[in-house]
């Protein structure tokens, strides 16, 4: 039963080789890169013994394989990218084992709808998603077992699918890549036989078993450049700021006291980095590289010692796992250089202290519920979830519901392609906003001229083109322009016109929920919303609890009154109970004509008119 690590860091399976203290030019670095990774592949080949040369291509392999993302990391061009704070869950549990209980009992797993009648899929969901790394920051493994069905037999877990199977199985879903959680029960495939799902075994309940370790607490530390070289301590953790550049800073840490008994064979990362830039805000990470010089040198001393030998053996197993510990006990450091997107101007550094920590191992019996984002008919079922969980991301999100039409101009991003001289494109785009999701249907029609203008003999625009109808085509709801090279007399240079953005007005109320209006009903954790009066397209609903903090939505569903008929009314269900709620209406939708002047790119000498 892995451990899932909850940072984005490199560890040793993607750590990288630095050599100690060398820093030749990138070209060369690239060069001897590509030619170790050559002679590694060779000493690989000559391997005979299967179990050795997995081992070797194992260690070697992450080595090469980190070196290549030094190189990358070191060169990376700085752009700015904010992301949230990963400690932001822990600020709202009175204590790490609240906020491990919260993840383990909010878990509930949803039938999916499937398109063939041999599949049914199952989505585990998450109060913190698992694919968000920092979402949930402390150790965690989840295993699953088996599947119980509605006639009673039990399916066991297999890690992939088997065509040779002849019966019912358990295996990840390989349809949605971006939900690796996702399972999928497979029934036998019969060869011309026609099968009604519904007539299948049905899934009733998913059982697995889940362990978290909640450190007994987080101590942090912020820095910045006047810190660098010094040491900092709180208790028994002690900090050094080895370093901190443009868009990294490399930090030390110890803990003077011992792990806690019951992890002490367990691998730990302690750290969560963070770093700001000058606006306050929390930069994203690039990545990280967490194994100093010392380690990197007893890592390749390791695999020297792997390709002295013939074959692999229990007793070299033992070495390497003996000479392991000896050198982690010499070296209770704690090495981490992360790289952010953005420039550096403080730095704070969290530590997971475990030499007390809470192991939480339990088994899961999951009913298997469903709730289809659109259900036909009036029966609402009810989600109960004993847990609290809130939105953080909410407030900033909806800060922006009325929006200033110089603001929206201001963040218009123009961007060309030209790869295709059939289909070269100008589009204009810009970071999506709650203002944006209000917006509802667009006009059908708008007015977005364009003018496409020729290079004089001084490189400035020259006379406007005349073109066929053909030549381009505007889409004012996309904001692309596409035009056809071939179908111009000459080489644009210039296009001038304008596109049509648009505004929503939002009127934001507080409702009582005491006195709700009609066609709003709160019925436990689920906001009832009648699709009449409260149509989906022009209103948005948040709720919070006593806390002032914004609750996170855990699904919606839309209730018909017949397939692909209109919606009765919309279900919202909640992690926790509503005691406030807020509403946002679209009140009206103004046109912003967002005036350009844009000089092209030019096309690929093979693909421009003649």
């Amino acid at each position: 039963m892995d451990l899932r690590f909850p940072l984005a860091c490199f560890g040793l399976s993607m750590a990288l080789l630095a050599t100690g203290g060398c820093s030749p030019d990138d070209k060369h670095q690239q060069a001897s890169l590509e030619e170790r990774s050559a002679a590694f592949e060779k000493s690989l080949d000559a391997i005979k013994d299967q179990q050795l040369k997995d081992a070797v291509a194992d260690l070697g392999g992450s080595l090469l394989l980190l070196e290549r993302a030094r190189l990358k990391l070191q060169d990376k061009p700085v752009e700015t990218e904010y992301a949230t704070d990963d400690l932001a869950l822990l600020k709202h549990y009175p204590s790490s084992q609240a906020l491990s209980d919260t993840y383990i009992n909010g878990l509930f797993v949803l039938r999916k709808n499937s398109s063939s009648d041999y599949l049914t899929d199952l989505e585990p969901v998450f109060p913190f998603p698992l694919n968000s790394a920092s979402e949930f920051p402390f150790p965690h493994a989840l295993e699953w077992q088996s599947v119980t069905l509605s006639n009673k037999q039990e399916i066991p877990f297999q890690p992939e699918w088997s065509e040779t199977d002849p019966g019912i199985q358990l295996s990840p879903s390989s349809a949605n890549l971006s939900n690796p959680d996702d399972l999928t029960v497979t029934y036998p495939y019969i060869d011309g036989i026609e099968v009604d799902n519904t007539q299948q075994p049905q899934p009733l309940m998913l059982h697995g078993k889940v362990e978290v370790i909640a450190p007994g607490k987080v101590v942090n530390f912020n820095l910045s450049s006047k810190d660098v070289g010094k040491t900092r301590t709180d208790g028994t953790i002690s900090v050094t700021l080895l370093a901190l550049g443009k868009n990294f800073a490399e930090v030390d840490i110890v803990n003077s006291a011992a792990l806690a008994e019951q992890v002490r064979d367990t691998p730990l990362n302690p750290l969560i980095i963070q770093a700001r830039d000058h606006s306050g805000q929390f930069l994203s990470r690039a990545g990280s590289i967490n194994e100093n010089a010392e380690q990197l040198a007893f890592y390749q001393q390791q695999l020297a010692e792997m390709l002295k030998q013939t074959a692999w053996s229990d007793a070299f197993e033992q070495q390497l796992d003996t000479e392991q510990k000896a050198f982690d006990q010499k070296h209770p450091h704690h090495y981490s250089k992360v790289y952010f997107n953005g420039v550096v101007e403080n730095v704070d550094i969290n530590v997971l202290d475990f030499s007390t920590a809470n192991v939480t191992r339990k088994a899961l019996d999951l009913p298997v519920r469903k709730l289809d984002k659109t259900v036909v008919g009036k029966a609402i079922q009810p989600l109960p979830l004993n847990v609290v969980v809130y939105d953080d991301q909410a407030a900033s999100y909806l800060k922006d519901a009325n929006l200033d039409p110089e603001q929206l101009e201001k963040s218009v991003v123009i961007s060309q392609s030209v790869d295709d001289a059939s289909a070269a494109t100008i589009e204009f785009s810009h970071p999506a906003t709650f203002n944006d999701e209000m917006l509802g249907a667009l006009p059908d029609t708008s007015d977005a001229p364009v003018t496409f203008f020729a290079e004089d003999d001084n490189g400035n625009r020259g006379e406007p083109l005349e073109l066929p109808a053909e030549a381009f085509d505007v889409d004012p709801h996309t904001g692309v322009i596409t035009y056809d090279l071939n179908l111009f007399p000459e080489t644009p240079a210039y296009a001038i016109g304008s596109i049509p953005l648009f505004v929503a007005d939002i009127d934001k109320q507080a409702l009582d929920i005491a006195h709700l209006p009609k066609g709003l009903e709160l019925k436990d954790n689920a906001l009832i919303v009648d699709q009449k009066l409260f149509p989906a397209e022009a209103w948005r609903f948040y709720a919070k609890d006593d806390t002032g903090n914004y609750l996170k939505e855990v699904v919606a569903v839309s209730h018909l009154t017949e397939p692909n008929g209109s919606p009765i009314f919309d279900v919202h269900y909640f992690y926790g109970q509503p005691t406030q709620l807020e509403s946002y209406a679209r009140i009206a939708l103004n046109p912003v004509e967002y005036g350009f002047e844009v000089k092209l790119d030019k096309a690929p000498e093979a693909s421009t008119p003649q």
